[in-house]
């Protein structure tokens, strides 16, 4: 594969990816009280540091897939955060009847999340990134 189009498409996968984190986490910080009752409803200790802790991971994972910087490390962390929250707010096996269709839709679409970004972690984050245009390693 010609490595500008695979450097192209390696881009455009961290770009859709931090378009999932990136407004995620903002949304938080604006909406905290509503994040950490959400957190709250299903039962998780420690809510509102839990709700800082999903703002740290999301949006500087989502800084991080767009720059390119640490952009291996951070799917990692993206990654196990996305399993966590998968499990504990899409618990589709645990809902009504009438719910359940809607949470297993968000639970496999995580998993395929979970999948990009470790890929993403295997394969790097291609040569478009900061760290590249500054000649340094990127993580």
């Amino acid at each position: 594969m010609n490595t500008t189009f695979q450097n192209s498409l390696t881009l455009l996968g961290r770009l859709a990816l931090a378009a999932l984190f990136l407004p995620a986490g903002l949304s938080k910080v604006s909406g905290f009280e509503g994040t950490v009752g959400y957190i709250s409803s299903v039962g998780l200790p420690f809510a509102s540091l839990a709700a800082v802790v999903a703002i740290v991971v999301e949006i500087g994972g989502g800084l991080a897939l767009i720059t390119g910087l640490f952009s291996r490390t951070a799917s990692l962390i993206l990654a196990a955060f996305t399993a966590v929250a998968t499990v504990s707010f899409h618990a589709y096996w645990a809902v009504p009847a009438e719910q359940s269709f809607m949470q297993q839709l968000m639970f496999y679409k995580n998993v395929g999340v979970i999948g990009g970004l470790l890929v993403l972690a295997a394969h790097g984050p291609g040569s478009w990134t900061l760290s590249a245009k500054y000649h340094h390693t990127a993580a």
